[in-house]
């Protein structure tokens, strides 16, 4: 399927709709008179309207019945309503789920037999089109559908296929994960601030050296402990501060917050 030559809708335009809108639009991907967007709050559709050129509607079903990829970006106590409104519509479409926690066999138990559905788990960073964003499908998606979701998603930054099994782990690592690194980000600027630098500067240096230790992982290919070890020079600065840092149990630390926050995604997914 030819994305440009779709028409692409989305329903629920809180933060995350909105950095799928404005995502799809900066990569090209549609043409804002062939993007359309629905919620029951039209003083932010029409400032939608105003600034990106979309179309919009505070019916779900509008959206359902005229696009041919359906971006469902609700929450997750509503998504029941909006499933069986929208359901009639849905016939050769894809529908695409980003509520937290809401498995594909329950999206597929509220709509017709043969519904094509995809369920990604992107996170916060959207906002800023650097997402984490992690992809699984239901028993009617092809191969197909994933590349479109890839395709999207990939416009908001990076997105991997994952078994629906796993969406647990994703949730503890990536979904959640933002918020273990903003303390980190503060704690390394306060550090700096006892040493006498000032709390701009200290942000922003702080902000980019985990930007940019980030990227050498994800450009470089190679594994953090080498890339660690390129910065670690003998009886240096480097070695002893990591030595503070495995003293203060930095990985297990991290560790137990993934695992914790996987296990409480499985909590609220029964």
């Amino acid at each position: 399927m030819d994305i440009k030559s779709k028409k692409i809708g989305i329903i629920g335009t809180g933060k995350m709709g909105q950095s799928l809108l404005r995502g799809i639009l900066a990569a090209g991907l549609s043409n804002p008179e062939d993007v359309y967007a629905s919620d029951v709050y039209e003083p932010s559709l029409n400032s939608l309207r105003d600034e990106l050129g979309i179309n919009i509607s505070t019916e779900n079903a509008d959206i359902a019945s005229h696009c041919n990829i359906v971006i469902i970006a609700v929450k997750p106590q509503v998504i029941k309503t909006v499933l069986r409104d929208i359901n009639p519509y849905l016939e050769n479409k894809l529908l695409i789920s980003i509520a937290a926690g809401i498995t594909t066999e329950a999206i597929e138990a509220e709509l017709d037999e043969d519904r094509h559905v995809i369920r990604v788990m992107p996170n916060i960073a959207a906002t800023v089109g650097e997402a984490a964003s992690a992809i699984c499908t239901g028993k009617n998606a092809s191969v197909n559908d994933a590349e479109i979701a890839m395709e999207i998603f990939n416009c908001l930054g990076v997105a991997t296929l994952v078994p629906e099994h796993l969406m647990d782990a994703v949730t503890g690592l990536s979904g959640s994960g933002p918020a273990y690194i903003f303390p980190v980000i503060e704690a390394l600027a306060d550090g700096a601030v006892y040493e006498g630098l000032d709390r701009e500067n200290a942000l922003k240096l702080a902000a980019q050296t985990v930007l940019g230790a980030a990227k050498m992982v994800l450009e470089t290919g190679m594994h953090p402990g080498e890339l660690k070890d390129m910065v670690t020079s003998p009886a240096g600065t480097t070695i002893r501060a990591m030595h503070v840092l495995e003293q203060n149990g930095i990985r297990s630390a991290f560790m137990d917050a993934v695992i914790k926050s996987s296990e409480r995604s499985k909590e609220l997914g029964k």
